[in-house]
């Protein structure tokens, strides 16, 4: 990086703190803090989604996938219509609920029990693997663009992973929620325009579309949209099964991500906010994933030189290829407005995680043993909470660090965690909103049993790709069966298991369910949601299933 690149960086940052600073003066209740004073608009709602959603794990961690995998895994980049999904069916409920936390609202539809249970496994998930691996991913960006300034490549892992949580976490405790949304909202436009120039200039040097097409076709089966099931890895039916249901998880019952929405002015405001962050969703297959597979074709010409894995293998290390193209290919000053970016990725998803952690941890655990508390306490516990996150954080870094090296990317091992975990909560929530038939008794057996079959089916799957369990052992077909097809089994034995304890035991009271399923709305609540919407919802939400649907049909033909 030269000067001007330093220049460009310095100015963003600077934007940044004037942004938090305005945003610290501000935070004098839980409403300001955790939910940015429920004030934020349809526009920047939307872009906060996007931006929490791209963090420099999607951006480094898709660019790798598409180098490795082509466009095997942009079926979750594909989930614009979940959020559609949640604009329609889920965020009125949530928002005129008035809760601050998804744990709180399966309190008011089921019972504490549940909220306990949804608040400890969400907090755990959140340290151990989004906390983690956005880190890491931040942390190769360091190594790989600044591998001597720190003097060593490994001195800038560090460097890069410490810096940047300490950063985040700063800003995150002074601002809360406020601070965290408004940079997003500059942050989104800095990831798409850094995002796309990397495309560009990639293109360009490789010779165009057509070149990659040309580099692509003799690896059709390594870079097709869809793989026969005989795929080890991403067979089409499993991935079809896997990915709405770790997608309606995601964006639908997820408090990291469900949290922008509740901050929102208004339901309509709410409502339009994810159906224009469900448009921005639709960017990060053209400007993340197919950066990635130029940068295999580039390598493949001789025209990029992206680092090997140090096993021997000769394999591309793929969590190094964006990092690598926008040192390789961008001019002075580009560059440092990408290195914004991929900062910008990296501290808007660990500021969210953050403050999703602290609201969590204050709303759900603190508030529930130390109720009656002050508005200044709460608060500041949140910080003190914010804190404690940004130390675990740092500490699983060199665990993250080894599991990542050993699996084939971050982005893949993410989504195999996810694939785990959201099962059961994906069951929970839509058989929640969709029966008042379902109570507290059977939400309860699926989080807890479906929590531990998932943490169990990790637990022998890492066990054995490191070779801990062998091929003899009986617990190998388990450990080695596809993660993909496991998160559809589980998802249907969580199912299974809900509806069966629910119909076994009382059926919950009718003033317990009223206005929290869509059969036990009332007239009152009909109308505020009908009058929340109009003729550009609907436009805007069809606009975003018809490209939905164009880019399937394309990538589906392209290497035919």
């Amino acid at each position: 990086m030269q000067l001007t690149d330093w220049l460009v960086l310095g100015c963003y940052f600077l934007l940044i703190v004037a942004i938090v600073w305005r945003s610290s003066r501000h935070q004098n209740t839980t409403a300001d803090y955790f939910l940015a004073g429920r004030h934020v608009s349809w526009f920047a709602v939307g872009c906060s989604l996007f931006a929490s959603n791209i963090g420099s794990e999607h951006i480094v961690g898709l660019a790798g996938s598409g180098a490795l995998n082509g466009m095997a895994q942009a079926h979750w980049e594909l989930h614009a219509w979940v959020m559609i999904l949640l604009a329609w069916v889920f965020v009125p409920f949530y928002y005129r609920s008035g809760v601050f936390t998804m744990p709180e609202f399966l309190e008011r539809r089921f019972d504490a029990r549940t909220r306990w249970v949804l608040s400890v496994v969400s907090l755990v998930a959140y340290v151990f693997t989004k906390v983690s691996v956005t880190v890491y991913a931040g942390a190769i960006v360091f190594q790989t663009l600044l591998p001597d300034v720190f003097g060593s490549p490994d001195n800038a892992f560090w460097v890069g992973a410490v810096t940047a949580v300490v950063m985040t976490g700063i800003y995150t405790v002074m601002g809360g929620l406020r601070a965290v949304v408004y940079t997003e909202v500059a942050q989104t436009f800095v990831l798409l325009l850094g995002s796309a120039l990397v495309t560009y200039f990639g293109l360009s040097q490789l010779g165009g579309w057509g070149e990659l097409i040309a580099v692509a076709k003799p690896h059709a089966h390594q870079f097709a949209l869809w793989r026969p099931n005989s795929d080890p890895n991403f067979p089409w039916l499993a991935v079809m099964i896997a990915s709405p249901v770790i997608g309606i998880w995601y964006w639908c019952t997820d408090q990291y991500i469900i949290q922008r929405v509740l901050a929102a002015r208004g339901l309509s405001d709410a409502r339009r906010g994810a159906i224009w962050g469900a448009f921005l969703k639709l960017w990060p297959v053209l400007i993340f994933l197919v950066p990635g597979m130029i940068g295999f074709a580039l390598h493949e010409k001789g025209l990029l030189a992206i680092p090997l894995k140090t096993d021997g293998s000769g394999a591309i290390l793929g969590d190094a290829v964006f990092a690598t193209m926008v040192q390789a290919l961008l001019p002075i000053g580009l560059r440092g407005l990408v290195v914004a970016g991929l900062l910008s990725a990296l501290m808007s998803s660990l500021a969210s995680l953050f403050n999703s952690c602290a609201t969590l941890f204050t709303v759900d655990i603190y508030e529930k043993l130390r109720p009656g508390r002050s508005e200044q306490t709460l608060v500041r516990v949140g910080r003190v909470a914010t804190t404690v996150v940004v130390g675990c954080g740092l500490v699983w870094i060199p665990i993250m660090k080894k599991i990542s090296e050993g699996n084939s990317g971050i982005y893949d091992y993410l989504q195999n965690v996810q694939g785990f975990l959201a099962p059961p909560i994906t069951a929970v929530f839509l058989l929640g909103l969709f029966s008042k038939r379902i109570n507290a008794a059977g939400a309860l057996w699926g989080l807890v049993v479906g929590f531990v079959l998932g943490m169990a089916k990790l637990t022998l799957q890492t066990l054995t790709k490191s070779g801990a369990i062998s091929r003899d052992s009986f617990l190998w077909p388990v450990g080695d069966f596809n993660g993909y097809y496991f998160s559809g089994v589980l998802f249907l034995f969580s199912v299974i298991l809900v509806i069966a304890v629910s119909l076994a035991t009382p059926a919950p009271a009718a003033a317990k369910v009223k206005n929290l399923t869509f059969k036990s709305v009332s007239p009152e609540w009909k109308a505020e949601n009908r009058a929340s919407w109009g003729v550009p919802d609907v436009l805007g939400s069809g606009a975003v299933l018809g490209l939905v649907l164009g880019i399937y049909f394309y990538f589906s033909f392209w290497l035919n």
